[in-house]
């Protein structure tokens, strides 16, 4: 497959065969390095470098060999011929995870379309025979069969084969495939610094790290559990002195319990002794109430006869009092009815005296009424006498009859015509409050949509409101934002109408005119800071356009309308949607549509369709002229839920006018018959005033003759009634004196009646003072009897209370004693013991200081709480306890001490090397920028020394000589520079690696030419030295002229339907045929 020459050249061939048009089977190829042999004594291979690559079934090949070289590999070929499916396969056969390459994560995936299974061969190069892992992949259960040496083999031994050579795929240092190119950048410092010790470092140092990390976590450990005992023994110790003063606590409360305990036995026999006394005294007490008792009792008897013999006394003064009052009471009587006769006589005098000036005023007043009642016939004959013949006035009367006729013909005529017209203005009012209201409605669906604006768009709602204030300042109309101008004649279509044109439109302004939209920009942009949207609509309208086919053409399709015919909209808003949106060509479906989307697609030719909840746009590819389409799910409709007729609306407004229009005549019709009414009303007033005033002077004469009669005939009555008032004077004095007669009589026998009356009060005064003596005597002696005999009650009280006292005081003391001597555990007869009578005598011996003591003493053995007899082995216990933890925390203090000892020696033979060979990877890395004029350093970096898990590898480049070193992340650089970087590392690691072999695909994509030239002269000059490892560079393209070197492979990977089998594939003829054409083109 190789041979020696100045170039060594690789190709690999591809044949794909068409079976339809959607799918194609790409045939089998070789690939592998040709050229001119050359032998050398000793293999140029080292140990765990690839040999062969074989592939069968996978991915993109059906069978194919890789036959890469010792030093570098360049793979070549066009995008997806096939040049990462080799990557691919190395890494799968070589035990690697689908995830370490990042295309798909199930290792079936990798069987080529179609088939069953696929398998992987990997040779690799080893002393003294090569070693052959070969992996079948089994798609049915996504599984895999290992063989080693064509031997069945397991997992588990590949990758301990895979270890013993230093091959890591999953190591970004070594293995880079096209799709985790951008994640060796994301790398943390920790993870590129344990892909670099796995990578270029020693055996030991990865595991010297990873020894250091335990130890450090194990010293973590140590220090928080000796920090735990530390505070633990801490605690215990705080605890036990808590617990020391507790005994003390405990032993304190013990003597105050003994305390209360000899009080409590003492208080029963000084309770006794007290009781003992007070029977004592209350005998004593009774045996005197007794004596006074018996005193008493004698006293007693000579007040009762006294009291007897003044009550006598008392009640014959009672009845000669009783007596004299009852004549009082009788002559009073007969004085009262004398004075009652003579102010009746006084009366009758009045009554006379009052009927006499009574007619002497009627007589006065008589004589008046004669004087007005003549006065008032000459008065009236003087008037008969003035007035003259009333015949003449009846033919005015009639006429004036005849004008109030007319006039009252007129009037009803007027009174009907301004009925009628008051109904009909009523029915208009009724009519306009419907039409009103109907309205209103359509204004309020109008400010929901208004508020949903405000809601989401306050800036474009704010614009609203100025634009409706200042409609003056443009030229031609402006529309308000479309989701207010657009109404939906369905609100379930809707969403077609949302989803067909954008949120910056739908809040968008509509102008006529360029030059209005600028003015209205920079008022609310420019001065007022709002955040509006505004679009011009076509100089031409496009309102109008016609669809590229009829509706009828597409309803076999399932379609029913264009979107232009779901809504309205004004014509400036209409124009621009089917010039920007192509409303009057976009066509809506149902489910039918998108049941037959596919066949639609392909015959109607249209560019967007929508069915019933999808939208789908179709383009032409202009290089294949193949049909694509994409699909998205209608959002749901937010703004134009609100559907406003607005036909209805302007019909509505249309009747308003109308109907203000007919009001406003009928209230001038109204006003032009009130007029007229008020004018007729005047007319009819004077008339009638003048027919008042002919029927007055024509009545006037006959009323004067009446009146005249009557008071002629009036007047004689009068003068016949007068009274003679002498006559009635005379006989008024004479029954004056005969009363005065009687009155006298009347008063001589009153004064008799009222001198008896004085004399019988005087005796019954003088009888009520001697009763007043006898009865002060009788109360005093009563009240001395009264108070003798509660003094004796109280006395014979006293006694019996005394004696009951007495009684029970003899009890309390006999159940005091028995309680004593409980308390202090006394038989009947025995005494009270020596050592309680001299612990008594140090005791108060009165109630209220042993209770007062007693009190103390409990609240003072109460303070003593949550003590008990167990305080005291609790605290020997615990003793114990800090004892042993005292000497655990010293066996643990020495781990620590130890585990210090061992990472010291561990972390020495783990970062002197470290330190050489990050400083040698420097080294190269700075080398390679200043070969680039640029800048680049790594170093090893960490912010706590102790923390090993913490260490990493920093990288830093500068690209610019005007800037700063910046270290490399996913985001700082760019792709380039990136790439650039991670190459020149990798790169860093070549001549240090110890690994058999390196792969990296494609990283040169995002370099620029200048930097992808250096860069490749540098992999180059590094990757084709003696010492160094294998290297697999992939790339889809190269720069021309590029520099090569002998010890380089390019492989070529070709891919098509014409490519050759590799069992028709002959190198030797191919390079004969070669030649001959060669020579040919000499000639």
């Amino acid at each position: 497959m190789a041979a020696p020459g100045k170039r060594k050249l690789g190709a690999a061939a591809l044949s794909e065969n068409s079976s339809c048009a959607e799918r194609s089977k790409r045939g089998s190829g070789a690939a592998g390095p040709v050229g001119n042999s050359r032998g050398q004594p000793q293999s140029p291979f080292v140990e765990g470098s690839v040999v062969r690559v074989t592939m069968e079934n996978f991915l993109t090949y059906d069978n194919c060999e890789v036959s890469p070289g010792p030093h570098l590999n360049m793979i070549v070929g066009a995008n997806g011929t096939g040049k990462s499916s080799i990557v691919c396969a190395i890494c799968l056969g070589l035990a690697g995870k689908p995830s370490f390459i990042g295309r798909a994560d199930k290792v079936g995936l990798y069987v080529k379309r179609g088939c069953s299974k696929g398998s992987v061969e990997i040779e690799l190069f080893k002393t003294p025979s090569n070693l052959i892992i070969t992996r079948e992949i089994h798609v049915a259960n996504n599984a895999s069969a290992w063989f080693v040496n064509k031997k069945p083999s397991t997992l588990k031994i590949v990758e301990e084969q895979i270890a013993a050579l230093n091959i890591q795929v999953g190591n970004l240092c070594q293995f880079l495939p096209q799709d985790k190119v951008g994640e060796f950048a994301k790398l943390s410092k920790t993870e590129l610094l344990e892909a670099t010790e796995k990578s270029v470092g020693p055996p030991e140092m990865y595991q010297f790290h990873c020894e250091l990390k335990n130890f450090r976590e194990r010293e973590r450990e140590l220090e928080s559990s000796l920090q735990e005992k530390t505070n633990f023994l801490e605690k215990m110790k705080q605890r036990n002195e808590r617990y020391k003063q507790d005994v003390e606590r405990y032993y304190e409360r013990q003597r105050h319990l003994d305390i209360i305990e000899m009080l409590e036995r003492k208080r029963p026999l000084v309770e006794y002794e007290n009781v003992r006394q007070q029977h004592e005294e209350v005998k004593e007490d009774r045996d005197h109430a007794k004596e006074e008792l018996k005193k008493l009792q004698q006293t007693k008897s000579p007040m009762t006869q006294q009291i007897q013999e003044i009550e006598k006394q008392w009640r014959s003064l009672d009845i000669k009092i009783k007596e004299k009052a009852a004549e009082i009471k009788e002559t009073s009587q007969r004085c009262k009815q004398k004075q009652d006769a003579v102010e009746k006589k006084d009366k009758q005098i009045e009554e006379i005296q009052q009927a006499l000036r009574m007619k002497r005023e009627e007589e006065i007043d008589q004589k008046k009424r004669i004087y007005i009642t003549r006065k008032m016939i000459e008065d009236w004959q003087n008037e008969l006498n003035s007035t003259g013949n009333s015949e003449n006035l009846q033919p005015q009367i009639d006429s004036i009859n005849n004008e109030l006729r007319q006039l009252q013909d007129e009037k009803a005529n007027i009174d009907g015509e301004m009925s009628d017209l008051r109904r009909e203005r009523e029915n208009l009012e009724r009519e306009k409050k419907r039409v009103t209201d109907g309205i209103v409605q359509f204004n309020n669906m109008m400010n929901l949509k208004e508020d949903k604006l405000r809601g989401r768009f306050q800036d474009t709602y704010n614009a609203l409101l100025w634009l409706r204030q200042n409609k003056n300042r443009f030229k031609r109309s402006v529309c308000e934002p479309m989701m207010l101008a657009i109404n939906m004649k369905d609100n379930r279509h809707a969403k077609y109408v949302e989803n067909h044109i954008s949120a910056n439109d739908m809040r968008a302004f509509v102008f006529e005119s360029q030059e209005d939209m600028e003015i209205f920009l920079r008022e609310v942009r420019d001065h007022q800071k709002l955040k509006v949207n505004a679009v011009c609509a076509p100089s031409e309208s496009c309102a109008e356009n016609r669809p590229t086919r009829s509706v009828e053409e597409l309803h076999q399709y399932g379609f029913f309308s264009y979107l232009r015919e779901l809504f309205d909209a004004p014509h400036p808003v209409m124009s621009y949607l089917c010039s920007q949106y192509r409303v009057h060509d976009v066509p809506v479906g149902t489910q039918k549509t998108r049941n037959m989307i596919e066949r639609v697609i392909q015959e109607t030719k249209l560019k967007q369709i929508y069915t019933a909840e999808e939208r789908y746009s179709v383009k032409v590819s202009a290089y294949t002229n193949q049909t694509l389409s994409s699909n998205t799910s209608l959002r749901p409709a937010q703004f134009l839920t609100v559907t406003v007729d607005a036909d209805e609306k302007r019909q509505l407004e249309n009747q308003l006018k109308e109907i203000n229009k007919s009001l406003q005549l009928r209230d001038s019709q109204l006003h032009t018959l009130y007029e007229r009414q008020k004018c007729l009303e005047r007319k009819d007033n004077e008339l009638r005033q003048q027919k008042k005033e002919c029927l007055e002077r024509k009545n006037k004469r006959k009323q004067l003759e009446s009146k005249i009669s009557m008071k002629q005939d009036s007047l004689k009555q009068l003068e016949q009634d007068t009274i003679n008032l002498e006559e009635e004077s005379q006989q008024t004095n004479a029954k004056i004196k005969e009363i005065n007669i009687q009155k006298a009589k009347l008063v001589t026998e009153l004064m008799q009646l009222i001198k008896s009356c004085i004399t019988l009060n005087m005796l019954k005064a003088d009888l009520v003072l001697q009763s007043t003596t006898v009865t002060s005597k009788k109360n005093r002696l009563e009240s001395d009897y009264k108070a003798a005999t509660v003094q004796l009650r109280a006395l014979e009280q006293q006694v019996s209370d005394l004696s009951e006292r007495k009684h029970v005081l003899l009890e309390k003391c006999k159940g005091l004693m028995r309680k004593a001597r409980q308390a202090c555990n006394l038989s009947p007869d025995q005494e009270v013991p020596k050592d309680f009578q001299t612990a008594f005598q140090d005791l108060p011996d009165t109630l209220d200081t042993i209770d007062a003591l007693l009190n103390e003493e409990k609240s003072r053995a109460s303070c003593f709480t949550g003590l008990n007899a167990s305080v005291v082995e609790e605290y020997n216990r615990r003793a114990q306890e800090i004892q042993q933890v005292t000497e655990e925390l010293k066996e643990k203090k020495q781990e620590l001490e130890s585990y210090r000892q061992n990472i010291s020696q561990v972390k020495e033979r783990w970062l002197i090397p470290l330190k050489q060979l990050v400083e040698q990877i420097n080294e190269k890395f700075s080398d390679f920028f200043s070969s680039m004029q640029c800048a680049g350093e790594v170093d090893l970096h960490t912010e706590n020394e102790e923390e090993y898990d913490n260490y990493g590898i920093r990288i830093r480049v500068k690209f610019r000589s005007s800037t700063q070193l910046h270290e490399l992340t996913p985001h700082h650089q760019s792709g380039g520079e990136r790439s650039v970087s991670t190459m020149l590392y990798l790169m860093a690691l070549q001549e240090l690696n110890r690994c058999p072999f390196r792969v990296v695909d494609e990283i040169n994509q995002g370099m620029d030419p200048v930097n992808e030239r250096r860069v490749f002269e540098m992999v180059v000059k590094t990757a084709c030295k003696e010492s160094t490892s294998q290297y697999f560079f992939i790339t889809p393209k190269l720069l021309q002229n590029l520099t090569y070197a002998e010890k380089m492979t390019v492989l070529f990977v070709y891919n098509g339907p014409f490519m050759l089998e590799p069992s028709k594939w002959n190198l030797k003829a191919f390079r004969r045929r070669r030649r001959q054409v060669e020579q040919m083109d000499q000639k």
